[in-house]
């Protein structure tokens, strides 16, 4: 069975974990109890060992995917070649209708005709390393490897199932208007009833929570189902008992097949987290700008005098190291496998202006309370402290550390907003050498980061290469959007970086300490859409942006990344930093419009 393209998948979520469900019926990714637990189901990574739970047809089918609107429930259409169609229906229940632990409730409903429906339940445990035990109950199939985990599906009691080493398999048939549901739970060694009209009422509470959530959104331009979808993709990103945002919710998508650039992306990156809460601010949706806010400062509670560390668990766990699960093949055959991830104790200054900007945000419409500021101030203090120390920076690349400009202009954030929160708001702190320290970081990134024979900043003082993320500086105010640097920047950026497709940059071409390529960086391509309205290119930067929208797949999700030459998404999926971009631009897009005479 070959791997479906990462296109092919939507998503559905609790705001505990998620799971991807393919065109073809089958959820092939999903880790319980959270995002960053290890996968029940993993085919994504290994189709004989990862394990799957796929709903289809017996036979030869096309099939169609949409979400319902307003929600996170995915619906898939299978039309057979008898001409029998139906619909299984995907969701995870959410708020109230959610009891205390994650349960996918999938519904097989035929709308036409007949259908010959196939179930096959394949539950792996952590990671695919322990086959499970299979035991029929009287409503469903319990799975366990007869020490930790325990994975159930439950069912109508006259579908039959047939065991055969970890895997269960159920053949049924159904006619118009009749119906049939299936319920998994993780951790949970009972077998309940699946009662359809239990089901239904969890249906239906999920959908009105949803809707409920999704119909608050304020954007009201052009863009509004794009913008609403990619709402819906944050907010499913988050983890509700924290109020972490996680990056993805995948490990180990590769970023071009066949190649080592696998990484685990379902941890809190504080710099991703920060994009995806200015995003959520301007659709009105403030509630997970606090929750975060809380989440951020429990996790400098814990710091050190070391840096700030990039990322957490989405509990606050610091230690995330990385190890390599050499008994998967990978997708596609990219290996290695990786969980956890060791760019976790990089240094990365940049950080704390995405962080400081996101602080700047949030306190527009919050109270800035003594345990927050402490937290905030804190990081000014270390960002005066260590800003002309070298880096890693945004990309995390695998060689030593180097002064890099997108850094220094965060640095430089981090120290101009924590100056003017506390100036505003007449909060204690060492504004004088703040100050003092803003402007000499100011003058050395002009001085050292600009190349005046290119015309353009660089990605390193007194290196070459270029970079992407210098598209942050007028949004940063680093530069006001008008400056001729900021122009010729982004001209610079556009020139050297671009692929075949237009609307398509890399994010930067120098070396990186990894073997392989990668894809156009999703986010960074946003970035040059809204720098071009900004700069004044507005139908030139829309252009771009309508190209754009036209990359994601059959639902509006985005990947980390887009292959150039094949158009198919690449990287960990879906990706929050791209939802966000996505929001960001549309929103900047509809300020800068130009008024109709």
């Amino acid at each position: 069975m070959a791997h479906l393209p990462i296109g092919d998948y939507g998503v559905i979520g609790d705001l505990h974990t998620a799971a991807l469900v393919g065109r073809n019926g089958s959820i092939d990714w999903f880790c319980a109890p959270r995002f960053d637990s290890p996968s029940v189901f993993g085919a994504l990574l290994d189709h004989a060992r990862g394990g799957r739970w796929r709903i289809a047809p017996a036979g030869p089918a096309t099939s169609e995917q949409r979400y319902l609107p307003g929600t996170n429930i995915l619906v898939t259409t299978f039309r057979v070649e008898s001409g029998g169609v139906f619909v299984v229906t995907d969701f995870m229940p959410v708020g109230s209708s959610r009891d205390g632990r994650s349960e996918i409730h999938r519904r097989v409903q035929c709308t036409r005709g007949s259908a010959d429906v196939e179930v096959e339940f394949e539950p792996r445990f952590d990671y695919g390393l322990h086959l499970p035990t299979m035991v029929r109950r009287a409503h469903g199939i319990l799975a366990t490897d007869r020490d930790n985990d325990v994975a159930t599906v439950a069912t109508d009691p006259a579908i039959s199932w047939h065991i055969d080493e970890g895997r269960a398999v159920a053949r049924f048939s159904l006619s118009a208007e009749q119906a049939a549901w299936f319920v998994h739970r993780f951790d949970d060694d009972e077998v309940h009833p699946a009662a359809g009209y239990r089901s239904q009422e969890k249906l239906e509470a999920t959908a009105q929570w949803w809707d409920a959530w999704s119909s608050r959104l304020t954007y009201q331009g052009p863009y509004r189902q794009e913008v609403e979808r990619s709402a819906l993709v944050l907010k499913l990103c988050t983890y509700e008992p924290s109020g972490a945002l996680i990056a993805a919710p995948t490990t180990s998508v590769p970023e071009s097949f066949g190649g080592e650039r696998n990484w685990d992306y379902r941890y809190a990156w504080l710099r991703d987290s920060a994009f995806v809460l200015h995003a959520l601010d301007r659709l009105g949706y403030d509630a997970e700008a606090n929750a975060f806010m809380q989440f951020l400062k429990r996790v400098c509670r814990r710091t050190d005098q070391r840096h700030l560390q990039i990322m957490y668990a989405a509990d606050g766990r610091r230690e995330l190291g990385e190890r390599i699960l050499d008994h998967l093949e990978g997708y596609r055959g990219s290996r290695p496998v990786r969980i956890g991830n060791g760019a976790a104790d990089q240094f990365q200054l940049d950080v704390y202006g995405e962080v400081l900007d996101a602080a700047n945000i949030w306190r527009a419409r919050h109270t800035m309370t003594e345990g927050v500021w402490k937290a905030v101030r804190d990081l000014v203090d270390w960002a005066a402290a260590h800003w002309q120390e070298p880096d890693w920076s945004i990309w995390e690349p695998r060689h030593e550390p180097k002064h890099h400009v997108f850094s220094k202009v965060m640095a430089w954030v981090a120290l101009d907003r924590g100056t003017r929160i506390a100036t505003e708001l007449g909060l204690a702190g060492d504004v004088a050498r703040w100050r003092q320290e803003a402007e000499r970081l100011r003058r050395e990134v002009l001085e050292r980061g600009w190349d005046p024979e290119r015309r353009t900043f660089v990605q390193v003082y007194g290196e070459p290469q270029l970079d992407a993320a210098l598209l942050v500086i007028p949004k940063a105010r680093f530069l006001h959007r008008s400056d001729p640097r900021v122009r010729t920047t982004l001209e610079a950026v556009r020139r050297e970086l671009a692929t075949s497709c237009e609307e398509l940059i890399y994010r930067y071409r120098a070396p990186d300490g990894l073997s392989g390529d990668e894809g156009a960086f999703v986010a960074c391509c946003f970035w040059m859409a809204q720098n071009l309205a900004m700069v004044g290119d507005f139908d030139e930067g829309e252009r771009l942006f309508r190209n754009l929208l036209r990359r994601g797949n059959h639902l509006g999700l985005f990947a980390e990344e887009i292959d150039p030459a094949t158009g198919e998404q690449v990287g960990n999926f879906p990706q929050g930093l791209s939802h966000a971009s996505l929001i960001n631009t549309a929103y900047i897009l509809e300020r800068l419009r130009p008024k109709a005479d």
